[in-house]
């Protein structure tokens, strides 16, 4: 299994690709608490006992649910772990999402993210969703001063296209994209190349095909060649599939979890990973 560290530059540390995301630790549609927040609290940490470095959240999880058990969890921070936040979006409702991308309220929802997370600098802040009514200048501005104020490290972009993170790269340094990616779903592999050409991260969403892979025979044949399980393939495809993407499978689970991470110890053919490619 082929999984190099990637290193966002500047003042992080390079962190392995597979790592962890919290959305699954909230409830329905990522509304409300999910069970018992202290099995929340052992998922969290075994992850980093089990060598995760990159944790991805949101403020809009829970809503700040999330955050709040990454801080909980974790604090404080085991050094050379990586916390990556989203701010753009403010929930209402299990089915209400409304994007907020003016600079002023962009700049309450980081500092409120800080107060959560219980940091002093967000390594990875990203944009979780480009607001169409607010110019893009203005709103990249507002994260391009939070980092000059040393608040974040790094700024990211979810839900883009190429085109975009292109404009969005003539205006500031982009460090990292989420965009849905997996095996069965590869409409952003024309922003996969352009993050590739430019060292940018991409955080698949939906690695696991939101479930629709172990309905897959040919992903279950490969499975059974190797004992894995189909969510495991899919995780090691991605890790072959480019140098760049750093997939965060989510889970509420310890024995999910256990099984993501095991996805490093799979070793994938040539003829495997064409097969597997061959699907998208």
């Amino acid at each position: 299994m082929v999984e190099e560290k990637f290193g966002f530059g500047g003042e992080l540390p390079p962190v392995r690709r597979l790592g962890y995301g919290t959305a699954q630790l909230t409830g329905p549609g990522y509304w409300g608490p999910r069970g018992d927040a202290q099995d929340a609290v052992a998922v969290l940490r075994r992850a980093v006992e089990r060598g995760v470095t990159l944790i991805d959240t949101a403020d809009n999880y829970g809503p700040s649910i999330a955050e709040e058990l990454v801080a909980e969890a974790l604090h404080p921070y085991a050094e050379g772990l990586v916390i990556a936040t989203k701010g753009g979006v403010v929930r209402t409702g299990a089915d209400a999402w409304h994007i907020a991308g003016r600079p002023e309220q962009l700049r309450s929802m980081c500092e409120a993210s800080l107060r959560r997370l219980r940091l002093d600098t967000i390594g990875l802040y990203q944009l979780h969703r480009l607001d169409p009514d607010v110019p893009l200048p203005e709103q990249l501005g507002a994260l391009d001063e939070l980092r000059a104020e040393g608040k974040i490290r790094h700024i990211g972009l979810d839900s883009i296209s190429a085109e975009q993170l292109e404009s969005a790269r003539k205006l500031t340094d982009i460090a990292a994209v989420q965009n849905r990616y997996n095996l069965l779903d590869r409409t952003s592999d024309a922003l996969l190349k352009l993050c590739e050409a430019h060292g940018i991260a991409f955080l698949p969403w939906f690695p696991l095909g939101n479930g629709s892979l172990t309905s897959d025979p040919v992903c279950a044949e490969i499975a059974a060649a190797h004992g894995a399980t189909p969510g495991q393939i899919a995780l090691a495809w991605l890790l072959h599939r480019s140098p760049v993407l750093c997939p965060t499978p989510g889970t509420g689970s310890l024995v999910h979890l256990e099984e993501n991470l095991a996805a490093t110890t799979v070793h994938l053919t040539d003829e495997d990973t064409c097969r597997l490619y061959a699907l998208g």
